[in-house]
């Protein structure tokens, strides 16, 4: 039986197939269309699942789509009935589009998929989930676990916006939920907003500028805007903030509670802004943390499960497995709404059709590898039309003059196998680079990612060799830990009471300064030889030739852009920016050998996230 999984129309819009129950495809629109985090149906996600099993629209038993609309729109409605007149003109403008479009998507939907199959009784093949069970089903189910807690903690849904949840078997069942207003993750996007970066886009920015930061405001947070009870849940007071119905995401009173308007998008950085990024991290912590021993204590400590945006705050994550409230956790890559149409489709198979789970070893996302591969032929080809200059190494060459190339601080594009589902870069579609580089961090920032400085840079490390470099006793395969770099890499500091915030990136702190954030820690990944060989056979080959097991791993785009899906897009990426090397799949480019005119601005193309 084959059912096809959907998120759409709202952000992060995807597409993933189960077979039998198997995972087996799954890709978000963005790295088709070029278009990040792309609402819009995704025919061209759809398309690469179905080509990637060789079947038709046709052949489909069920689409399960990943959430509710009327439950939404009830949402709405109710919301703004309840606050008016404040807020009518956000409410003019929303109900021509929802009478138009959303409120309708059940015929919108059944004729995309007409469009793919015009035969077919799309009626009765046609399935709805809820959106905190579409994320708890993305959660428990791929997880190596027979029975779990499952925690899910976003913006909204339909109503809910934190979830918990007890897996047993094939059985998933909610028990407990926070509903809108009352929101963990829209409490973090307004101070995403009041930093000045973009909601939906920008968070993991205000994670990343955390640690520079004092946690000056957190009490103050917990006195006026999150009423936090000890079992995590919690209410907000809703007069200082005003995405219910407003504009923005907050609201006067805010402002005058911490002492300034938002900051302007791209407006030099303060201390201030950095005190409030590490106020509301340590907040999200505590709310976290206190969710997760009520699931606990309600349902033994063996295992939990997360998912939605909140559970890709990796800083949070990690805290939580050092606090040993659960013996085991998991996480699922694709946490945020993409991740939805990979629950909705679980959810169906399991829940709807009532079929049995097969639990495996380690998870059943195969590594997140689950999008478009291409096979070195049609790379070739597809080079070669582009205009690229290469050649074509054996696999252990490939290894050498990369292993070679890297520890010469050169930085070098890495296309490799079947796409990453989620937002990471997991050494399928990346950019990799020396860790031992005290100047790596700043140059890929500035000349390669073109982003703000104060981003920081993940570890990837040999799984085997993972606990000699980070203080982490667990697996993080989908980079979704945070832990702290060994001591024994770390290096004496010389305090300097001049330097503060992101002057405090001069320092050098250990043996891998570039993915050594300034507090010591790092966002983790553990590579293992079965889910990604060549990825694994690169870094052996670094560490033979270095002694070091790690390399820097970031996402294969720039600022503003999606992670690269094609060979061509790999090209335009590298000719581009100041990367220095390609490899896709055994095809070895250097950037001196090129003869195809520089595509340098193209950063311009893509609007800043």
């Amino acid at each position: 039986m084959r059912i096809l999984g959907i998120s759409a129309f709202y952000h992060d819009s995807a597409a993933a197939l189960i077979v039998d129950g198997k995972i087996v495809a799954a890709a978000q629109e963005e790295r088709f269309s070029r278009r990040k985090h792309d609402p819009q149906w995704p025919t061209q996600a759809i398309d690469a699942c179905l080509r990637k099993v060789g079947c038709s629209a046709a052949d489909l038993d069920y689409v399960a789509f990943y959430e509710k609309p009327l439950l939404k729109f009830e949402r709405l409605l109710e919301t703004y009935l309840t606050l008016a007149p404040k807020g009518f003109g956000s409410f003019s403008k929303a109900m021509p589009v929802w009478l138009k479009e959303k409120l309708f998507l059940k015929p919108l939907i059944i004729k995309q998929l007409w469009a793919l199959a015009p035969d077919i009784d799309w009626h009765s093949r046609l399935l709805f989930s809820e959106h905190h069970l579409s994320h708890a089903a993305s959660a428990f189910y791929p997880s190596p676990f027979e029975r779990a807690a499952v925690l899910t903690m976003d913006g909204v849904g339909e109503w809910t916006t934190c979830s918990m949840a007890v897996g047993d078997g094939a059985d998933l069942q909610i028990e407990r939920e926070i509903h809108f207003p009352h929101s963990l993750g829209l409490l973090y996007s307004a101070f995403t907003y009041y930093c000045g970066f973009r909601v939906n886009s920008g968070e993991y920015k205000l994670m990343g500028l955390a640690p520079y930061g004092q946690p000056i405001y957190a009490q103050k947070i917990l006195d006026h805007l999150l009423d936090l009870k000890d079992d995590g849940s919690f209410r907000l007071d809703m007069r200082y903030f005003d995405y219910c119905v407003g504009a923005t995401m907050t609201a006067e009173s805010f402002h005058v509670l911490f002492g300034s308007p938002p900051r302007s998008p791209e407006a030099p950085l303060e201390q201030r802004h950095m005190d409030l990024a590490a106020s509301i991290q340590a907040v999200t912590e505590q709310v976290v943390l206190r969710l997760a021993k009520d699931a606990a204590r309600r349902h033994g400590r063996q295992a939990l499960c997360l998912a939605g945006g909140v559970a890709l705050n990796c800083v949070a994550n990690g805290k939580l497995l050092r606090a040993d409230v659960f013996d085991q956790i998991w996480i699922q890559p694709a946490a945020g709404d993409a991740g939805g149409a990979l629950g909705a489709a679980l959810s169906a198979w399991h829940l709807h059709k009532e079929q049995p789970r097969h639990v495996e070893a380690r998870d059943s996302m195969r590594g997140g590898y689950l999008g478009p591969a291409f096979e070195q032929s049609e790379i070739e080809d597809r080079l070669r039309a582009a205009g690229a200059v290469f050649e074509v190494l054996e696999e252990d060459a490939l290894y050498r003059q990369a292993g070679t190339d890297l520890a010469a601080e050169r930085a070098l594009g890495w296309f490799q196998g079947a796409m990453e589902f989620g937002p990471r870069a997991l050494g399928g579609r990346s950019i990799l680079a020396d860790p031992r580089s005290p100047r790596m961090q700043t140059t890929l920032n500035m000349r390669v990612k073109f982003r703000e400085s104060f981003r920081p840079f993940a570890p990837a490390v040999l799984s085997e060799d993972a606990a000699d470099w980070f203080n982490l006793d667990a697996d993080s395969p989908y980079m979704l830990l945070v832990a702290e770099v060994a001591e024994k890499h770390r290096l004496n500091v010389d305090v300097d009471a001049q330097l503060f915030g992101i002057d405090l990136l001069k320092q050098q702190r250990s043996a891998i300064p570039a993915v050594t954030h300034v507090d010591y820690s790092a966002r983790v990944q553990t590579v293992h030889r079965d889910t990604n060989p060549r990825f694994h056979a690169l870094l052996s080959e670094f560490k033979a030739q270095t002694g070091c097991a790690v390399l820097v791993n970031t996402s294969f785009n720039v600022r503003g852009e999606p992670i690269v899906g094609t060979p061509e897009d790999a090209f335009r990426c590298f000719m581009g920016t100041a990367i220095e090397r390609l490899a896709v799949g055994r095809c070895y480019l250097r950037k001196e050998d090129q003869t195809a005119p520089s595509s340098r601005g193209y950063e311009q193309d893509f609007a800043l996230d």
